[in-house]
């Protein structure tokens, strides 16, 4: 399931962190790829600095405390961030990420956009499933959340700049038909809890359930 969260990040908190990625020390995106990743990738990743940093920490931030992302995620642990930058000539070609990055089980990749889509000219994040490719390009602050076992790629740049937030999170959830559940689940107890206004037997018995069934599907 590929989900667009909008408004992750406000418009003051992008152009924000736009003004401090200008002042980022930025290198060959190709040092973090997979041996065939390596083969399709021509961008630029942000080299450690503090500002880089402060940069994944407020993106990080901002995606835990969303509750879509959290209910639909469930996140047990962020695995990487990394800033990347596209420019005229750049693209990312087909691909799927790594199964295990730093010791752990990637289950859900996202793109945190940065630039709005009128200051760049294609570089459409391009996301395949079993029916069609569908391609991304929403506006800056909103989150494209997707499987990380799905075949994607970024089309080549023709004009500005595109720069993403882009990353991976394991789940306690390893099975996405489960958390699906749990995030419909999720969505029918805050409209029952919205239009009963108060205490209700219903919602304590779906709640009970859908707490359990957290319990008996969550690793570890």
């Amino acid at each position: 399931m590929v989900v667009v969260i909008g408004g992750v990040l406000s418009r003051a908190e992008v152009a924000a962190i736009a003004d401090s990625a200008a002042e980022v020390p930025f290198e060959d995106g190709r040092a973090t790829a997979g041996r065939f990743a390596q083969k399709v990738k021509l961008n630029e990743q942000a080299a450690e600095s503090p500002a880089r940093a402060a940069i994944l920490a407020k993106v990080r931030a901002a995606l835990e405390g969303n509750t879509l992302f959290h209910s639909i995620v469930r996140p047990r642990k962020f695995v990487r961030l990394l800033l990347s930058r596209y420019r005229p000539g750049m693209a990312y070609g087909t691909h799927v990420d790594d199964a295990i990055m730093a010791g752990a089980r990637t289950d859900l990749s996202f793109t945190v956009f940065l630039s709005e889509p009128s200051d760049y000219e294609g570089g459409g994040l391009i996301i395949e499933d079993m029916a069609e490719a569908r391609l991304f390009r929403p506006d800056a602050g909103d989150v494209v959340l997707y499987p990380t076992s799905a075949l994607h790629r970024v089309e080549p740049v023709i004009r500005g700049e595109r720069l993403a937030v882009v990353g991976w999170v394991q789940s306690w959830v390893a099975d996405p038909a489960r958390r699906d559940v749990l995030h419909d689940l999720d969505v029918v107890t805050e409209a029952l809890d919205a239009a009963a206004g108060q205490e209700d037997a219903l919602i304590s018995r779906l709640l009970k359930a859908k707490t359990n069934l957290y319990r008996m599907w969550s690793d570890g």
